[in-house]
């Protein structure tokens, strides 16, 4: 059986909480759905979004270019107990960005 690729996306996108009143403005400015999922991240325990986004092939790209856009990466600082004595130490670290699943579909139906 000849495998074809599907014409329709599923584009699952991780982002911080802090960019997702950007990303989704720009996504429905752009005419796409969006639909929003919420979620943690393990790491620095911060309030992310997961947002589901169905898109024909041609359009793809649009999303990928609005997601990098929008989902700047910048410097985080946090505390951790790492000193003797459980005593907080600030460590910068880099948060921001978006984690991107793309998905091929066999259909994608609006009702």
């Amino acid at each position: 059986m000849e495998q074809t690729e599907s014409g329709k996306k599923l584009i699952l996108a991780i982002i911080q909480e802090a960019d997702y009143d950007m990303v989704v403005s720009a996504l429905t400015e752009h005419s796409f759905y969006v639909t929003q999922l919420s979620s943690t991240g393990g790491f620095l325990k911060k309030r992310n979004v997961t947002i589901m986004i169905g898109v024909e092939n041609e359009r793809l790209e649009v999303v990928l270019d609005i997601l990098k856009q929008y989902t700047g990466r910048r410097v985080q600082r946090t505390y951790t107990p790492t000193m003797p004595g459980g005593i907080p130490v600030p460590v910068d670290v880099r948060a921001g960005g978006a984690t991107v699943f793309v998905m091929s579909l066999d259909s994608l139906e609006k009702y």
